[in-house]
């Protein structure tokens, strides 16, 4: 199994949400592992439990520090920790928007309600009063809006005849128990899912000017020009002729340039088996940290060595403008 992607959970109080994803983290088949749970409140009952399990913990009050102060003392614990992600249980603070920016697509939190419905306080009594057949949870993306960010995983409750905002509260947590860890795992696991992957590569490539997808060999490719004369700048590449990486091929200036960069980055490129001899580049996908800026632009290069003149003078003009 590939290496466990790092986790800091934040908490403020007793941490069952905490608790669901320490120990769900245990299973064998959990594609994360806890490296820190952190409290704004040194008397949180979840730093015991999570200090009893073995896992490091932290602990600072943000009383008379400003959130900026407190968020980067937050921060400064998680990353020494080792954190590529951290994950909202409980935590009862509003973040600084520079904080949220730096930890962009990589900050979850889970709310009770089925959002968008019910952001903020009170959801269930809120769900109950609007007459709601159900409330509910859901695990989304922290972003500088409260609760706005991208739903990744949701549960429905029941609301069940004489229903209250506490008897709905307790069965919604058994939900939230259920779905955190589940969501997390598929999320922080995206990264060596071919079918995310491709979708991904498939995005960018075919933002390029009439760019378009025709299989190669039995792979996805992506062609600039006409359907009828257009040439291809770039293939997906699922494990295909021996490889053991997901991969986007694209096309380099020269054998030279394919070597070095081999050489050089083993962990970011390889010479493909079957391309590799006409100086197309494996650019490895499923690997830690990708950044997907450099790929779109490996993209647009591989895009210009094939894209007819008139289709690269729109694009050059596009920019000067």
């Amino acid at each position: 199994m590939a290496d466990k992607a790092k986790v800091a959970i934040f908490i403020s109080g007793r941490g069952s949400n905490m608790a669901a994803l320490l120990y769900a983290s245990l299973l064998p088949d959990s594609a994360y592992e806890v490296c820190l749970v952190a409290a704004n409140d040194p008397d949180a009952e979840g730093l015991m439990l999570a200090s009893a399990e073995g896992v490091p913990t932290f602990a600072l009050s943000h009383r008379g520090m400003t959130r900026a102060d407190h968020d980067a003392v937050m921060e400064k614990a998680a990353k020494e920790a080792g954190a590529q992600y951290i994950v909202l249980a409980g935590y009862m603070r509003i973040l600084s928007p520079e904080f949220v920016c730096r930890w962009q697509g990589r900050m979850l939190n889970i709310h009770p309600s089925l959002l968008p419905k019910y952001p903020g306080l009170d959801t269930h009594a809120r769900a109950i009063e609007a007459g709601d057949s159900h409330g509910g949870v859901s695990v989304h993306l922290v972003t500088e809006e409260l609760d706005a960010g991208e739903v990744l995983g949701s549960l429905s409750v029941a609301i069940r005849a004489g229903e209250t905002a506490d008897s709905l509260a307790e069965r919604v947590r058994f939900a939230e128990h259920q779905l955190y860890p589940r969501v997390l795992s598929d999320y922080v696991s995206r990264g060596s899912d071919p079918h995310y992957l491709l979708g991904k590569v498939r995005a960018l490539a075919l933002s390029l000017p009439e760019a378009h997808e025709r299989e190669s060999h039995g792979s996805p490719g992506w062609r600039a020009g006409s359907e009828k004369s257009g040439k291809y700048f770039a293939y997906f590449n699922d494990q295909h002729h021996g490889s053991e990486h997901i991969a986007l091929l694209v096309k380099t200036g020269s054998m030279d340039e394919l070597l070095d960069l081999v050489e050089a980055q083993p962990h970011a490129y390889f010479k493909p088996a079957y391309y590799g001899a006409s100086g197309w580049i494996g650019v490895i996908l499923n690997r830690p940290g990708i950044d997907w800026d450099h790929v779109a632009e490996w993209l647009e290069r591989s895009w210009r060595s094939v894209a007819p003149a008139r289709l690269a003078k729109l694009i050059n003009a596009a920019e000067d403008f």
